[in-house]
């Protein structure tokens, strides 16, 4: 008898010790799922925080990457310019005086003539917004129906479309109505924009609600009382505003220096 009770209390002890085993087993991996699981939303989160500072620097962040704004880190290409002038010019009013030699010769006497269209914009606004709408192919047919160098919505271009070079005829594929046609229709943006913000309609820089406006309409603007707080807006300032250096006289940018932008730099059509 004394023999059996040892053996069943040695058999009870270890059917709780197993027990003991298999709760700390089970509470050891559920402990582990739950610090996996927060572990996987800590790495979520900090990667969403890194995305968005990412889209926040991107511009900067690329200048110094290339070269051209130096960051402390020689290891980058090409030669930096002036930190300075080149946040200067981002951002501008646009008013600036235009860098001949940046521009195509063959469009440079319509982008200074639609530049002086009005004094709220130059010229530089005129190419870098050319350079991200069509990186001057005048030719171009856009997804939305838009048509030529400055890819003004047709109804746009019927309105500010106007037969600029004397061919007898006013076509959105003809560069010089097409560039022409764009200054009058940032201007009547401008003029626009002045008297919504007189108004307290809307808030904000005049050129950044202009650039929304006139890709994004003028709608859109005054719905969102300011420049639309969405991806297409955003990234559209930002794409014209990066081509600022490069259009900008004030800058001083060697020949055969790479200055970053959003589309490629134009090349003479000769």
């Amino acid at each position: 008898m004394a023999a059996s009770g040892g053996g069943d209390s040695g058999s009870s002890a270890d059917a709780q010790k197993y027990a003991t085993y298999i709760a700390l087993g089970i509470g050891g991996g559920t402990v582990g799922c739950v610090i996996a699981f927060v572990l996987l939303l800590l790495i979520i989160a900090g990667t969403l925080v890194a995305c968005a500072l990412g889209w926040i620097f991107w511009p900067l962040m690329l200048l110094c990457k290339i070269g051209i704004l130096h960051c402390g880190d020689d290891s980058g290409g090409g030669s930096p310019v002036d930190t300075e002038q080149v946040v200067s010019a981002y951002s501008s009013n646009g008013r600036g005086p235009l860098n001949d030699s940046a521009v195509p010769p063959e469009y440079l006497a319509r982008i200074e003539d639609a530049g002086a269209e009005c004094h709220q914009m130059g010229a530089m606004v005129i190419a870098a917004q050319i350079q991200t709408e069509s990186q001057f192919n005048e030719k171009l047919i856009g997804p939305d129906g838009a048509e030529g160098i400055s890819q003004l919505p047709p109804d746009k271009f019927k309105e500010f479309g106007k037969d600029d070079n004397d061919n007898d005829k006013t076509s959105a594929l003809d560069a010089a109505d097409s560039i022409m046609a764009q200054g009058r229709y940032m201007c009547s943006l401008a003029d626009e924009i002045d008297t919504l913000m007189a108004n307290n309609e809307v808030k904000g820089d005049r050129l950044d609600l202009m650039l929304a406006a006139y890709d994004g309409g003028l709608d859109a603007v005054k719905q969102a009382k300011g420049v639309p707080d969405n991806s297409r807006a955003q990234s559209y300032i930002v794409s014209v505003r990066s081509s600022f250096a490069l259009y900008s006289a004030d800058v001083d940018l060697t020949d055969g220096e790479e200055y970053p932008t959003f589309s490629p730099r134009p090349m003479p059509s000769y």
